[in-house]
């Protein structure tokens, strides 16, 4: 295999890292989200005000454990308060250290990895998809074919087919981007210092959400990406991504 036919080593060293942080962010995340299963829109949300979404992952999922609400100040309107009445899971001290310091792992290597492939021929000659690829015929066949899993075995080196530029594409420049934006915008560090980055996404609460939904996203790419890779060969295209050989 001619050596421009492989994966760059820098490639396939921001592969490995991003696949180890993203690991480390999934199970980090999950945790944070085990102890407070509830997603909200706008700038704030607790268990005492509706949710958008409220995921079944935890005890804390539709406890409803509490005593009757109070108000803050008797006679008038306004904040109100409520006891707990059940013992909460709440592990997500050491998982939101762990979380912060594994998206720099990502966020830190990612922004050299976008450098380089825009920079240079990496992004234009390997993920980004051509005028003929994104011709109607060209995107259904493409489509049909993943849908019945006709995946041609791997080649050992970045020869993509269209749907697969258009979804590392989408999770270079958009996916992962924004999520890093509205992890950023979910700081109190951050939030403080640049009060309009929170608003940007509807608030702090919006921006949770956004970020759990690109979440979402990631989990689904990594699941095809790694059916793909067992489908098309595993064994060449893990070599192929390690020692970057034939």
């Amino acid at each position: 295999m001619a050596a421009e036919d492989r994966h760059a080593p820098w490639v396939r060293l921001s592969h490995w890292i991003g696949a180890i942080s993203l690991s480390v962010l999934a199970v980090t995340g999950a945790v944070i989200l085990m102890a407070h299963p509830r997603l909200y829109w706008g700038e704030v949300g607790n268990d005492l005000t509706p949710a958008v979404l409220e995921l079944p992952i935890s005890r804390n999922y539709q406890h409803a454990g509490y005593r009757p609400a109070t108000p803050f100040f008797p006679g008038r309107a306004g904040p109100v308060t409520a006891s707990r009445t059940y013992d909460i899971f709440n592990e997500n001290g050491w998982a939101r250290s762990l979380h912060f310091l594994a998206a720099w792992l990502l966020v830190l290597p990612g922004l050299l990895y976008l450098a380089t492939a825009l920079l240079g021929r990496h992004f234009r000659a390997h993920l980004w998809p051509t005028r003929a690829e994104l011709h109607r015929t060209a995107l259904s066949q493409s489509f049909r074919d993943h849908l019945r899993l006709r995946i041609p075995p791997a080649t050992g080196g970045p020869q993509y087919n269209v749907l697969q530029k258009l979804a590392y594409s989408s999770v270079v420049l958009v996916v992962l981007p924004l999520m890093a934006v509205t992890g950023l915008a979910m700081s109190p560090a951050v939030a403080a210092a640049y009060p309009l980055l929170p608003r940007v996404f509807g608030g702090f609460q919006s921006a949770r959400t956004v970020h759990f939904g690109l979440f979402a996203v990631m989990v689904l790419f990594v699941v095809v990406h790694v059916v793909l890779v067992v489908k098309s060969g595993f064994g060449r295209q893990l070599v192929a991504m390690t020692v970057g050989e034939k």
